[in-house]
């Protein structure tokens, strides 16, 4: 984070960093759990989170399916709320 950015703007950016992985299935993953959790996360969180988004996109997709377990330093909250979320396709 910026100094300068302030929470709002720094929220908006890792929702864009989300809703622009890469691949379309990772696009829809984390930036649905980036809509539904963002406004919700501290500084903590939000720091926890954009750690997370610097994690190539194959290893936290085998997360995301079981394949792979994350290591300790990805054993925290924002992770579990991640492998716990329910995607719902749009129109569902």
């Amino acid at each position: 984070m910026k100094d300068s950015e302030t929470t709002e703007n720094r929220r908006k950016r890792l929702r864009f960093r989300s809703w622009h992985r890469g691949t379309k299935e990772m696009d829809l993953l984390m930036g649905s759990f980036a809509d539904a959790h963002l406004g919700d996360f501290g500084k903590d969180q939000l720091d926890r989170y954009e750690a997370l988004l610097d994690v190539p996109e194959p290893v936290v997709y085998d997360w995301i399916l079981g394949r792979t377990t994350p290591p300790a330093d990805y054993d925290h909250d924002v992770t579990k709320l991640l492998l716990a979320f329910e995607f719902h396709a749009p129109g569902r």
